[in-house]
């Protein structure tokens, strides 16, 4: 999610050493007692693990980022990189071998210290996954980071990019890959990437995950608290899933400044209207993803509403694969002339919003004006599944329930408009909503449904994290394979010159938007409010609040 703030795309020949800053974590509603308070924040859904790296969504990465610090971090409020646990890093001349210098006095939640010995056994214990780990709704970032893994179990797995990790004294950790990417340095800042006790690996290493599809089973260790331990401002204490309740408690053995607050609890409470509900009965103390329509009565009531900058898109992605019409041109671009996203914009999002031309929103470098473009037009959609052989076109269309997202305030509200306009030009929708985690993120990943809806918040300020997300190489969730798309997508991520890489990306918006393997719909600027009492954290356009700034007035 990305307004403004100076863009972190690096050329290969740069290096950068960056002052450290202390990351934080933590919030939640509760009571205010002496000697320690309670911040209690209701989640618009539930985590889908405990550990970050079985992860892809943000509910999971609000929770975790509280607790797990990366090697490197964005500053508090803003898309700048900086310090993490490594207080500097630098690249060699050819991008392809990363240093690290760690911080020192760092502690983990177990008591186990940091050194480069613990950040090289997480990213090789990583790499070395097997199994239903490999599957890309488990190992999601780190097959779109670093590619595969020591031995692909799959034809599709992208080749590995990963090469090894030194710790060349115990406090210099370095990082080599194959080639050069766009990914990083962005890449060693994601949560899912974030660094973990090497004890408690050891206890991963004696459980699996199994399964396959929208049928997976996460490790015993990841859905409950008592095994995972990071270097955050909290510890990840309890997960009472019955009460939708994660638990964190502040770690006052923190190498930084310590958090605001003792406890910080996550309490899930998924419809918007519940959660204003209880922030204004005193129940919670924040809350995420505020409908457009309450901003100006919670200001009127004097709660705090800040809005975040626009950094994310939400889409319509297509299965080929589960539906094999939509391998054809003319049908998809039928569903992209039928669905009216300026009504959506109008109706669903807020002040702010607008309708997306292509995977990306205009905030970030890459965006092109070029694209081709697909006006709505019922009598366009229609005439183009005729053309397609295709007018009696059934599709399976799901959604989620149980959340709302940055880029999708209202899922079923959403849902219905495009459905009805769908229904009009002829197509037969056949709904199928799902609870979000980890069903629907599951299933979308395996490429499960005809038709979705879900959307992106970026993690870093690089155009290949939207795109290079889903269009440099074969990607269940779409289903198609075109060298075309792939390639223009991977020539701008091998470019080392930034100004060249750009260029590149905005052809290579051109070329996906030509092929339209989705609808992308829109992109907006979500809002999140807090209490009247309450010293809020710096919101971030990339929704990565750092808990640990807030405290009480």
């Amino acid at each position: 999610m990305r307004i403004t703030g100076s863009r972190v795309v690096q050329t290969i020949a740069a290096t950068l050493a960056v002052g450290v800053i202390a990351t934080g974590c933590a919030s939640e509603r509760g009571e205010k007692s002496e000697g320690g308070d309670t911040f209690v924040f209701g989640a618009a859904g539930d985590p889908g693990s405990l550990d970050p790296a079985l992860a892809s969504d943000g509910e999971t990465f609000r929770v975790t980022r509280q607790a797990f610090e990366a090697l490197i971090e964005h500053e508090p409020g803003g898309t700048d990189l900086v310090g993490g646990l490594a207080k500097s890093w630098e690249a060699d001349e050819s991008g392809t071998e990363w240093t690290f210098k760690l911080q020192e006095g760092v502690k983990f939640h177990d008591g186990e210290k940091l050194t480069a010995e613990a950040v090289c056994k997480n990213y090789d214990h990583w790499f070395n996954w097997t199994g239903t780990y490999q599957n890309s709704a488990v190992s999601y970032y780190w097959q779109t980071v670093f590619g595969g893994f020591a031995k692909n179990e799959d034809k599709d797995t992208p080749k590995a990019n990963y090469k090894g990790c030194e710790a060349k004294d115990e406090h210099t950790a370095v990082i080599s890959v194959h080639e050069p990417s766009a990914n990083l340095p962005g890449g060693f800042s994601l949560q899912a990437l974030a660094i973990h006790s090497p004890k408690a690996i050891d206890k991963y290493k004696e459980q699996e995950a199994t399964g396959e599809n929208d049928a997976i089973s996460y490790p015993k260790y990841s859905q409950e608290a008592g095994t995972v331990a990071g270097t955050g401002p909290f510890r990840i204490t309890e997960w009472d899933k019955g009460n939708k309740e994660v638990t964190l408690e502040r770690f006052d053995d923190y190498w930084g400044e310590k958090a605001g607050v003792e406890k910080l609890v996550f309490r899930t409470i998924a419809e918007e209207s519940a959660r204003r509900q209880a922030l204004q009965a005193g129940n919670i103390h924040g809350y995420d993803l505020v409908a457009p329509s309450d901003v100006k009565t919670l200001e009127k009531e004097g709660f705090q509403v800040p809005v975040r900058g626009v950094f994310n898109i939400f889409y319509v992605g297509f299965s080929q694969e589960a539906n094999k019409a939509l391998e054809k041109k003319d049908v998809r671009q039928a569903l992209t002339h039928a669905i009216d996203r300026e009504n959506v914009v109008k109706t669903q999002l807020p002040e702010g919003g607008v309708a997306a031309t292509q995977f990306m929103p205009d905030t970030v470098d890459g965006y092109s004006k070029d694209v081709a473009t697909y006006e709505f037009s019922t009598d366009k959609a229609k005439e183009l599944l005729k053309k397609a052989g295709e007018e009696k076109l059934k599709v399976t269309f799901c959604y989620p329930t149980e959340v709302t997202r940055p880029y999708m305030p209202a899922p079923a509200d959403m849902y219905e408009l495009m459905k009805s306009d769908l229904e009009k030009a002829g197509v037969n929708v056949e709904p199928k909503p799902m609870k979000w985690a980890p069903d629907y993120l599951d299933a979308t990943e395996a490429g499960s449904c005809d038709l979705h809806l879900l959307g992106w918040t970026g993690d870093f300020n690089d155009a290949y994290n939207f795109i290079g997300t889903w269009f440099s190489g074969y990607d269940k969730q779409w289903g198609f394979r075109d060298d075309k798309v792939f390639d223009a997508v991977k020539k701008a991520e091998a470019e080392p010159d930034v100004a060249k890489r750009v260029e590149l990306y905005k052809k290579a918006n051109e070329v996906i938007m030509d092929y339209i393997p989705g609808v992308p719909v829109s992109s907006s600027p979500p809002s999140i409010a807090f209490a009247k009492d309450v010293n809020p954290p710096k919101v971030s356009p990339l929704t990565q609040e750092n808990f640990a700034e807030v405290s009480f007035k």
